[in-house]
């Protein structure tokens, strides 16, 4: 978004349409790899791998799309959110169908973590940003509207595979839920754009620009219809020079082509070079440091936990209501709950963010102590309502690098997130695999989370005193921006 072809946020309209189609997309998109804790066991027993290397599904599922968030919002911009998402929904599919299909685990990573991962992260980069474009004032509560959908998908969808295993196997459920997932092409018919992306408006330019040459070369011929009369010592001299002629104008046509290639070797130098100016900014590189930590230890719960209880002998068999599934609902809470605090005026998102991270840190620290199922379901439902915190993400992002680079900014605020995501559930099973306990594996994961959420805190406490009392200046320093008030 430019602000030059952006059109004001409407704060509601169509943009509620947007925010239904978008959380419905995200529901079909996410549903099965926030539940990908009811796949993982079946994955085990099935092909006979290590944790480790089975966890390498789950963790590339959440993880890819996310590191390869500056590229999806790339792809936003240039072609729109109703493209990107179209395509999104085939990858989606194309990929849980493929998986049924899956031979090892090593193909099962190419189709179902990197596959339906990058489908993700394209859907996740539109929606974001199509839902950013139609709000304003309500930004915080649309977010947080569009991203249940992901927590409801896993809430449904843990139960439903459970239930698709039993019946048809766990190929005929990826089968299933593969053609569910064909759905997200329709939710993109209703993603109407604001304004054109920027790929159309490069198009037009060269159209205008084409005709206008042909409008030029017409106006020449109508000047002078019939050729004079040239006289032979003029066309003895036109001979006689042609070659040298020839030659300058070799030399011009090679000269403007080493002027356009240093043109787009600056361009694409100074593009390059963005990412590294935004990391210039200290609350944001706190940002990002925070989302690697609270991504490298939050997100293997949803992949171990029902692993855990079976392992430790807390339950038998098959729960009623999944740990996983609690996680889900209680993230539908906690991402509305959330999504409506960081539109109070006076509600800093930063510190917001920061305290659930160290609350989620908290909790992880005290699975290896919690020896009953009882209090495994309530620690899953304290992690769910935190984990809430990725709908503050993006309002973070605005109120820190503004509405303009928010793209941008959040594109790689989202690879940091990704990799923790990735590198998060291969190192809690190599935790595993090693000790034959998930013990030092939680310590290790909620130390990390705790660290993050620590970490922000300290990076955005010392502009807080200052930006409650300035938070009216139209210019704001590196401090106001911490404020969750532009």
């Amino acid at each position: 978004m430019s602000p030059q072809n952006s059109k004001k946020a409407i704060d509601g309209g169509w943009g509620w349409v947007i925010v239904v189609a978008s959380s419905l997309a995200m529901f079909l998109a996410y549903g099965s790899p926030q539940s990908v804790g009811v796949l993982y066991p079946e994955w085990l027993s099935v092909f006979q791998e290590s944790k480790a290397m089975t966890a390498w599904v789950g963790s590339l599922v959440c993880g890819i799309g996310l590191i390869a968030s500056p590229l999806c919002s790339a792809c936003v911009v240039n072609f729109g959110a109703r493209p990107v998402t179209i395509f999104s929904g085939v990858m989606v599919s194309g990929g849980l169908i493929l998986s049924a299909f899956a031979p090892n685990v090593q193909f099962l990573i190419f189709s179902y973590g990197i596959v339906v991962g990058l489908g993700c992260g394209l859907l996740y980069a539109a929606t974001i940003t199509i839902t950013c474009q139609y709000f304003d004032k309500k930004r915080g509560l649309a977010l947080g509207i569009v991203t249940t959908g992901t927590s409801v998908g896993g809430f449904l969808y843990a139960t439903v595979q459970n239930e698709l295993i039993e019946l048809y196997g766990v190929d005929g459920c990826l089968l299933i839920i593969g053609c569910f997932a064909l759905n997200i092409i329709a939710c993109a018919g209703l993603m109407r754009p604001l304004h054109l992306p920027a790929y159309y408006l490069k198009q037009r330019a060269a159209l205008v620009e084409k005709a206008e040459e042909k409008l030029l070369e017409k106006q020449i011929l109508t000047e002078d219809p019939v050729k004079k009369h040239i006289p032979v010592a003029e066309v003895l001299v036109s001979v006689e020079a042609r070659e040298p002629l020839a030659y300058e104008r070799c030399l011009l046509n090679c000269s403007a082509l080493v002027k356009i290639i240093k043109r787009k070797q600056k361009a694409y130098s100074e593009y390059v070079l963005s990412p590294v100016r935004l990391l210039h900014d200290r609350v944001f590189t706190a940002m990002c440091i925070t989302l690697f930590l609270y991504s490298l230890g939050s997100i293997p719960p949803l992949l171990f936990l029902e692993d855990l209880a079976q392992s430790e002998g807390l339950i038998e068999g098959i729960s009623v209501l999944p740990l996983v599934s609690i996680v889900a609902i209680a993230g539908v809470l906690g991402k509305l709950l959330l999504g409506m605090m960081i539109d109070i005026r006076w509600m800093n998102s930063v510190l917001l963010y920061a305290f659930t991270a160290v609350a989620s840190g908290v909790a992880l620290i005290l699975i290896p102590v919690t020896k009953n199922y009882a209090g495994l379901q309530v620690i899953s439902a304290v992690l769910g309502f935190f984990s809430g915190n990725w709908s503050i993400t993006p309002y973070m992002t605005t109120m820190v690098m503004g509405i303009d680079r928010l793209t941008e900014a959040h594109g790689i605020l989202m690879l940091f997130g990704g990799m923790g995501i990735m590198l998060g559930p291969p190192v809690v099973g190599w935790f595993y695999d090693w000790m034959q306990s998930y013990d030092v594996a939680f310590y290790f994961s909620g130390s990390c989370v705790l660290l993050g959420g620590v970490f922000l805190f300290l990076s955005a406490l010392p502009c807080w005193n200052k930006t409650r009392t300035q938070t009216a200046k139209p210019d704001v320093d590196d401090c106001e921006k911490v404020a969750a008030v532009a």
